[in-house]
């Protein structure tokens, strides 16, 4: 029988997220969390910019979880983009997904809450 381990957002300020993971907690700048795990994200091994935003590289390794539901953040004063081929990516692999502020986002990924059940 597999565990499925929790990763939590534990804080969340400008540059900087912690995420505890099995006990553990993690500092980073810019990170990419699933349940379970939790990496530095760091832009500039896929080129990542502000503008056109996260490219389809950057979400691999969260598709590879086998998740049906992705958040995707805008940063914390919302100057992050998402390329369009990287939500043809998610729309090809039926894959649900929500784009927004970081604090909204955060909460959405602990409530698991579908995009059409929150209200800004």
């Amino acid at each position: 029988m597999s565990t499925c381990h929790q990763s939590l957002i534990t804080h969340i300020s400008w540059g900087r997220i912690k995420v505890t993971t099995d006990g553990q907690t993690c500092q980073f700048k810019d990170c990419k969390i699933w349940w379970g795990g939790a990496k530095e994200w760091d832009w500039r091994l896929t080129g990542t910019r502000h503008q056109p935003g996260i490219q389809p590289a950057d979400i691999e390794e969260i598709l590879e979880q086998g998740i049906e539901f992705m958040v995707l953040t805008r940063g914390m004063e919302l100057m992050l983009h998402t390329c369009p081929e990287t939500e043809e990516l998610l729309h090809q692999r039926g894959i649900e997904y929500y784009i927004g502020s970081t604090k909204l986002a955060a909460g959405l990924f602990h409530s698991s809450v579908r995009p059409d059940r929150i209200t800004d």
